[in-house]
């Protein structure tokens, strides 16, 4: 009886290792799958193991209590049975029953429950309730398709991830933008993730641009004009106070700050050079009269756009020493020479570059295909590939490096995004703006309470006056007629009544900036009906509508200094121009305009006797002219007047470049505003080249324009004597 007790407790024993086993293999292959009911299955296999056990036991002790009667009971009547046993035995065989048969047949009922228990919690935690929340990591479960919000990225990701993209603005903090209002600009600031609305920090009727936070975000360091020419100023934010920091006979712009706020490098530009270059100057106005200026870049070509590294020691900038628009950084401790090219992409041109805070990363623009993207690259890995954030321009990193905010334009006005850094197109608008805005910067720092409860500086007088008033006269006939154009030389000095008060005021504004009166002269204006278009122009010609002017086409080629220079741009699938003027001798000494930060396109080469001249439509040219000029293209836009893209042939076409006209659509179609000069009859009548009719005949003006003082504008060489 010893014997079979044993032998009962070791099938037990076998059995409970069994189980455990078989338990154990389901547990890991279900902590895979199953995260939610890992913590189900240890709890009911410790339950059912621990019942095993005690059951066991139990059995083992009852195993030996009835061995022992047994062994009693067999000593007590051994004797009188041997007899009777012996007996039996001699007259037929006895079957003798396990008397713990029922013990063993129990416990095998009871593993197979324990069995089915086991079976019966898998299958209740591996099924899916739709109600539970998708949860992070491999463990959870998709959500029913139907309850998923539709994906509201730019560019959605291929992948569904069930991590939702970070909020970048929550970051918090304050942005400090420049922003073009009126054909002036003034700096801004708004505070980041409270909703608040904007506010204005610069009211001067002079331009203030390029912002920079200080690194404690308590002071701001721009350029502005409103001494005369460009120079330095610093802001205390929470006073409003202003300080001026540089003194030359020159151009400065672009500061950053040097990470313990004792120096700021900027681009400067001085007679004695010639050339735009990065300097240091202190933060301390007597410092800085004391001390004046250090110069730290000194390769021909300019260098424009510095960004402070936060080592202290490094500096990010652009070049176009290598005759491409580079970023480079420079060591102070080594100097220009040996200035490290970041990009090095000669058929690409980078700019506005910007230092993660951790210096790690770089963020800059660049215009690839006709698209501009904001790019990050790792400052200490020349050779390895830079990542898109977004479609935009002038990067700014958030406190926390987590994203960037940088512009995106259409319409003549910016919206101002938050990229998150690896997630491409998961963009969230900071504000939306009113007009165009440039140079974001953003700083931990919250912007002061009285600033704040103030609701920001108000316009001055002169910038919260329209630019011009539209006088319109409309007809009898219910059309509008032509306007003469005070003393200009043109052949038909004509415009539509609905427009010429712009380009008068225009021509003022122009007058006022470059120090002539260079609208005085133009090429074109008003196109009678029977007047044909140039070989490669369209038929659709903007100067019959009396909405066009064109400057002379030939001021590209007029002597040396050029008073035209173009800039080519290529906006996705077309080619643009912006016009820059030079501005007049007497101001070169920078109380006009500013220097030139682009290369300008050598229309001439196209003749040069070079095929891949010929075939590209000329080449950038060899270096940047020196001197002060004026954008004119952003000038006329102030105005509503706008550039036309190239035509197609425009490489082979001299005619079709069309880098020399303006037109002030004010949103028409060409065929609505043909209409309002001429009625529809009339109208079809052009379009068919059935019949020609006069131009209807101009209107008398009501105000004259006052006399405006003309220079001579520089002929062509083409028609100079």
């Amino acid at each position: 009886m010893l014997v079979r007790a044993f032998r009962v407790t070791d099938r037990l024993s076998n059995a409970v290792l069994r189980i455990g086993a078989w338990s154990a293999m389901v547990m890991v292959d279900q902590a895979a799958h199953l995260k939610n009911g890992l913590f189900g299955i240890l709890i009911t296999f410790w339950m059912a193991t621990a019942g095993t056990v005690l059951t066991a036991q139990s059995v083992a002790r009852q195993t030996s209590q009835t061995a022992q009667g047994v062994s009693q009971e067999v000593a007590a009547r051994r004797q009188q049975r041997m007899a009777q046993r012996a007996a039996e035995a001699e007259l037929k065989p006895t079957i003798i029953k396990d008397p713990l048969l029922a013990q063993n047949r129990a416990l095998s009922a009871f593993a197979v429950l324990l069995l089915l228990v086991l079976l019966t919690v898998m299958v209740v935690q591996s099924t899916d309730d739709g109600n539970d929340p998708l949860t992070s990591g491999g463990g959870g479960r998709w959500p029913d398709a139907r309850s998923t919000a539709p994906a509201t990225a730019l560019f959605p990701t291929a992948i569904p991830t069930a991590t939702p993209v970070p909020d970048p603005l929550r970051v918090g903090g304050s942005i400090v933008y420049t922003l073009r209002e009126n054909g002036q600009e003034d700096l801004w600031a708004i505070a980041v993730g409270e909703n608040s609305p904007p506010l204005r920090l610069t009211n001067s009727p002079a331009d203030e641009r390029d912002p920079a936070w200080s690194p404690d975000g308590t002071r701001i360091a721009f350029a502005s004009n409103r001494d005369g020419n460009w120079e330095l100023y610093i802001m205390q934010v929470d006073t409003g106070q202003i300080t001026r920091l540089t003194y030359s006979q020159g151009f400065e712009g672009a500061p950053t700050w040097s990470p313990d706020s004792v120096w700021l490098a900027y681009e400067g530009y001085y007679q004695e050079s010639q050339d735009l270059d990065i300097y240091l100057i202190s933060t301390d106005p007597a410092r800085a009269a004391s001390e004046g200026a250090q110069r730290v870049t000194t390769t021909p070509g300019p260098d424009i756009e510095p960004d402070w590294g936060p080592d202290g020691r490094h500096i990010a900038y652009v070049s176009w020493r290598t005759g491409n628009q580079e970023i480079f950084i420079i060591s102070l401790d080594e100097g220009d020479t040996l200035a490290v090219n970041l990009t090095n992409t000669p058929d690409i041109h980078e700019d506005y570059p910007t230092w993660s805070h951790s210096g790690v990363n770089i963020a800059y623009s660049a215009n690839v295909d006709g698209v501009e993207g904001v790019w990050i690259k790792p400052a200490q890995q020349i050779d390895s590939t830079n990542k898109l954030i977004g479609k935009g321009r002038m990067p700014a990193w958030a406190p926390n490096d987590g994203s960037v905010v940088y512009a995106l334009d259409h319409d003549r006005q910016t919206q101002l995004l938050a990229g998150t850094i690896g997630q491409f197109g998961a963009a969230t608008d900071a504000i939306a703006l009113p007009s165009l805005a440039t140079d974001p910067h953003w700083t931990q720092t919250v912007l002061p309470g009285p600033l704040v409860a103030s609701g920001g500086l108000p316009p001055s007088a002169e910038t919260a006056q329209a630019l011009y008033i539209e006088n319109e006269q409309i007809q009898s006939t219910g059309l509008y007629g032509m306007a003469l154009l005070d003393n200009v030389n043109v052949p038909q000095p004509y415009l539509s009544d609905r427009v010429n008060d712009s380009f008068e005021a225009m021509r003022r504004r122009t007058l006022t900036k470059a120090g002539y009166d260079f609208f005085g002269t133009l090429e074109e204006a008003f196109w009678y009906q029977d007047r044909p278009v140039d070989p490669g122009e369209p038929r659709e010609n903007w100067h019959y509508t009396g909405r066009a002017i064109s400057i002379d086409r030939n001021l590209v080629y007029a002597g040396v200094p050029t008073p035209v220079e173009v800039v080519r741009e290529d906006i996705e699938v077309n080619t643009y121009w912006r016009v820059y003027l030079r501005v007049t001798d007497a101001a070169q000494n920078g109380a006009l305009g500013e220097p030139l930060r682009r290369m300008p396109w050598d229309l001439a080469a196209r003749s040069s006797g070079d095929v891949e001249d010929y075939e590209r439509g000329g080449r950038l040219k060899d270096r940047i002219p020196t001197g002060y000029y004026i954008d004119l293209t952003q000038l006329a836009e102030d105005f509503g007047w706008e550039r036309l893209p190239a035509q197609r042939t425009w490489q082979y076409n001299f005619a079709a470049i069309q880098y020399w006209e303006f037109v002030k659509s004010d949103g028409l179609n060409w065929d609505t505003a043909m209409l309002e000069l001429y009625d529809q009859q009339d109208f079809a009548g052009f379009l068919s080249e059935a019949t020609r009719i006069p131009a209807p005949p101009p209107l008398p003006t009501e105000s004259p324009t006052p006399e405006i003082f003309r220079s001579p504008t520089p002929l062509p060489p083409d028609l100079q004597s």
